[in-house]
């Protein structure tokens, strides 16, 4: 009796272990993750917050410490230099760096549709493209926007001499607009709207140089390209985490600007806050990837960018390459 008793208790034991075995991988080390952002903190960086916030980043075994920018550029090079795990950044700078051998990819584009706009106060009523025609622009020479205004100014009819531009950067623009020197300035939705709206009260009208079908991909993740071949299910488990969050901030804007200034009392006044990340939640699908998750952008939208930045974004025609050299989809969580 005892001797048929043993395989029985054995296998019991077994199954046992195998069943405690998840909960144990659970209780290894969290693999300490940097996210670097473009920026200081405004709207479009909420979703971060409310993920790890939600422990989403935490179920993936993920310890997420999200740092501060000062520009897409160099966070770029702090990702290629690996001071950073991943980054948040304008994509199209990534593949400017990565035409000239930076080992950097994307992982996911967020921002699938362009937030360069021109924008003004709401009560000068200019809505649409021809309404600029006579008033003064506030433009950055050498940005991203002012490469794109000549584009948008040609597929709206309207010539550049039917414009006065003043030049400055980025708070002289401001400053212009909201001194009555300029009319409107370049700037993005989400960021340089809410600044005048936060500093006059005011509020503002963007016209959005996508809707003229002037677009580029934006804001996305990028990392070392090592660290898709080092550690591919890291990258698969931070993609994971942060399309929850992406997701969870389409359904609540307002929750994720919470969980950023609980985190961050001083990023910005709540109220303009939700306007901008809702604002934000308005650009991570086009038409083509309107019921796909946030992160999957369609390759031809980045074959588009890519002839935008040859066109006009001074790339090397022979450093072009294909969607794919710069962006892929493969980290991403499948589609159900």
């Amino acid at each position: 009796m005892q001797k048929k008793m043993l395989p029985t208790l054995l296998a019991g034991a077994a199954a046992v272990l195998l069943a405690l075995a998840p909960a144990h991988a659970q209780n290894k080390p969290a693999d300490k993750v940097t996210l670097m952002l473009n920026w200081y903190l405004y709207s479009e960086h909420a979703p971060f917050f409310l993920g790890k916030e939600r422990n989403f980043y935490a179920d993936e075994g993920i310890d997420l410490e999200i740092q501060e920018g000062r520009g897409s550029a160099v966070t770029a090079q702090a990702v290629a230099a690996k001071s950073a795990t991943f980054g948040y950044i304008d994509v199209t700078t990534m593949i400017k760096a990565a035409a000239k051998g930076a080992p950097l990819k994307s992982t996911g584009v967020l921002f699938q549709v362009s937030p360069m706009s021109v924008m003004g106060f709401t009560d000068k009523n200019i809505k649409t493209p021809k309404d600029i025609i006579g008033k003064t622009v506030a433009t950055t020479p050498g940005d991203s926007m002012s490469q794109m205004w000549p584009l948008f100014l040609k597929v709206n009819d309207i010539k550049p001499d039917q414009v006065k531009i003043v030049s400055g950067d980025g708070q002289t623009k401001l400053n212009a607009v909201m001194s009555g020197q300029a009319d409107l300035l370049l700037g993005y939705v989400m960021d340089q709207a809410i600044k005048l709206q936060d500093a006059t009260g005011k509020p503002v009208t963007p016209i959005r140089f996508a809707d003229s079908g002037v677009n580029q991909i934006s804001s996305g993740i990028i990392t070392n390209k090592n660290l898709l071949t080092e550690n591919p299910d890291l990258v698969k488990r931070f993609m994971r985490a942060s399309t929850k969050a992406a997701e969870a901030a389409e359904k609540s804007p307002e929750a994720a600007v919470d969980a950023m200034l609980k985190a961050n009392p001083k990023a910005g006044v709540r109220d303009t806050l939700i306007v901008g990340m809702k604002q934000s939640v308005a650009l991570y699908h086009t038409k083509e990837t309107a019921n796909q998750p946030p992160f999957r952008v369609s390759m031809k939208n980045v074959s588009d960018s890519l002839d935008l930045l040859v066109q006009y974004g001074g790339m090397d025609p022979a450093t072009r390459g294909k969607p794919e050299d710069y962006v892929t989809l493969d980290f991403l969580p499948s589609v159900k």
